[in-house]
């Protein structure tokens, strides 16, 4: 099984609608070149800008979304990835795109820390 969000707060195996929103995101920004090496290239963009989108999703989206997902490249994923967070801006737009219940989804804050 994949580490995703503890599921406790939300568990986002059962969505993947951050993972199918644009493919403009995700996006490479502050990866380093070591970084990026460690994502085969087959899940990248032609432009080298991100990742790979197919087909409605980003290229490294196993599973069926809205039921039960995972990400191929998880411990290497692009760092947009690693800052979108249950319930956040990011989740809430792309989970209302799918028509994805709102209610359940957890305050940003949850993820603060003091």
């Amino acid at each position: 099984m994949l580490e995703t969000s503890p599921p406790d707060i939300f568990d986002c195996q059962t969505c993947g609608a951050c993972c199918a929103h644009s493919a403009d995101w995700p996006r490479f920004s502050l990866e380093s070149d070591e970084a990026l090496a460690l994502i085969p290239e087959k899940l990248v963009a032609d432009d080298l800008s991100g990742m790979r989108f197919e087909e409605g999703r980003c290229a490294a989206l196993t599973g069926e979304l809205g039921k039960h997902v995972g990400c191929a490249v998880y411990a290497v994923r692009p760092i947009v990835c690693r800052d979108c967070m249950p319930g956040d801006a990011e989740c809430r737009m792309a989970r209302a795109e799918k028509g994805f219940d709102l209610a359940d989804l957890p305050a940003p804050e949850v993820y603060e820390h003091g």
